[in-house]
């Protein structure tokens, strides 16, 4: 049995939480007027009574924490889901400040959110990168 290294145990976490996520925005009570409409600037829908949700946007946590369950299997998917998806956040924090985003509900504390989401992700994938498992197990039998 192969051990996760900490990169896939960081990149499943982010995973979990993004699949969270996904689920409290159809959850009444933890999301106000849940799951709101399906797409748009104006959705009711609100988490937590603080960031703004729509049906779609739930879709799309809940589609990004698939893929890094999926991607977190390998130490390079990890890595990619990352550092990849941190720069997506990045950018969507970037489309947010310019207001380009109309058809994903997300207002201040959703752009401000998706920095600190994206600069953590890329924060953890460059900082647990290290050398990549399989390489220093043959490392260590040429000593």
């Amino acid at each position: 049995m192969i051990e996760s290294s900490a990169l896939q145990k960081a990149a499943r976490v982010v995973a979990i939480v993004f699949l969270v996520v996904g689920v409290a925005g159809f959850i009444p009570g933890i999301t106000d007027d849940a799951p709101g409409d399906f797409m748009g600037e104006n959705s009711p829908g609100s988490l937590l009574h603080v960031f703004q949700t729509s049906i779609l946007h739930n879709l799309v946590h809940l589609v990004f924490g698939i893929a890094g369950l999926a991607l977190s299997r390998t130490w390079e998917g990890s890595r990619n889901f990352l550092i990849g998806g941190g720069a997506i956040y990045l950018v969507l924090f970037l489309i947010g400040l310019i207001g380009a985003m109309d058809w994903l509900p997300a207002d201040n504390t959703d752009d401000w959110l998706h920095l600190a989401l994206g600069g953590g992700m890329v924060a953890l994938g460059l900082a647990l990168r290290g050398r990549q498992p399989s390489r220093d197990r043959y490392v260590g039998a040429e000593a």
